[in-house]
Parts: C-alpha cells; structure tokens; sequence
C-alpha cells in the first residue's frame, strides 16, 4: 500500500510538472531557425560534393548516429560509413525538401532539427530517389554548431 500510495504521488507530481510546463511550438521561421537552416545547408554541401574532413566537422565526436536499417553508428564508425558511400561509382546527392524542416530549441544545449530529404543518383542510367526522416540534435558551444545525435528512418 505504502508503495501503491509512493507511485500515485510520483505519477500526481510528473503529471503536474507537464500540464504546467508551456508547450514548446516548432519554428519554420526566425533567428533559431535560419541558424540551424544555414547549418543545415553546409552539412549537406560537404556531404554532397564529397567531402569527408569537412562533413565530420559538422558531428561532434561524441556522435550517436542511429538509422532504422543499418543500426547506431559512433562518430568514427559513421566517418567509416561515409567515407565508403562516397567510394561508389554513383554520386548521392541530398536535398532538404522544401516546407519539411522544423526546429525546436533545447534550453542552454541548442535545437532539435527534424525533417524530410530525399537522396538520389543515376545507376543503371536511371534516376533512383528515395525519401527519408531525420532528426538531428545540435549543440552550440563556443558558438559553434555540431550534431551530437542523428536519427534518420523510414529507410
């Protein structure tokens, strides 16, 4: 019963802290938002014209990259991974699908970024593209922004 009456109380108090908590609305517009766009921009102009030494200095080293068909990968193991897509005979190419991204800011830490981008090449002769989700945490520390988590799914 003590324990009964200890977890009714924890519940009351957690349910308290989150109805008096203000809701936190997704930015499509303003300072945060075009930081994070901008961000957002470089990450892919490295990833897209190759550029592996550049593209990692968007990840902190402390990267968690998790994708639903590939599993998590740290920062040297995503660098391994990224390295080996741009060894391919084909050249992927992202884009940021225009009206997806929303950013969502993290108090003292920096935002969340979530989205939708598609990933094309030619193989075959044939134009292959394919959409997927994403997220990614960035920190801005020292004034600089790195991603210190990536989700991306529907793979």
């Amino acid at each position: 019963m003590k324990t009964m009456n200890k977890f009714f109380t924890t519940a009351l108090l957690v349910a308290s802290i989150f109805f008096t908590c203000t809701r936190a609305e997704a930015q499509t517009s303003g300072p945060l938002y075009n930081e994070i766009a901008q961000q957002d921009s470089l990450q892919f102009k490295d990833f897209n014209s190759r550029n592996l030494d550049q593209l990692m200095n968007h990840f902190d080293n402390s990267l968690e990259l998790y994708q639903d068909n590939t599993g998590v990968r740290n920062f040297d193991q995503a660098k391994q991974a990224f390295g080996g897509l741009f060894k391919m005979s084909y050249v992927l190419n992202r884009k940021l699908i225009p009206g997806s991204m929303e950013v969502y800011p993290i108090k003292d830490y920096g935002a969340i970024e979530t989205g939708m981008h598609t990933f094309s090449h030619v193989e075959n002769g044939k134009l292959q593209v394919f959409t997927y989700k994403f997220m990614q945490i960035w920190q801005k520390k020292d004034g600089i922004w790195k991603v210190t988590r990536e989700i991306t799914y529907g793979h």
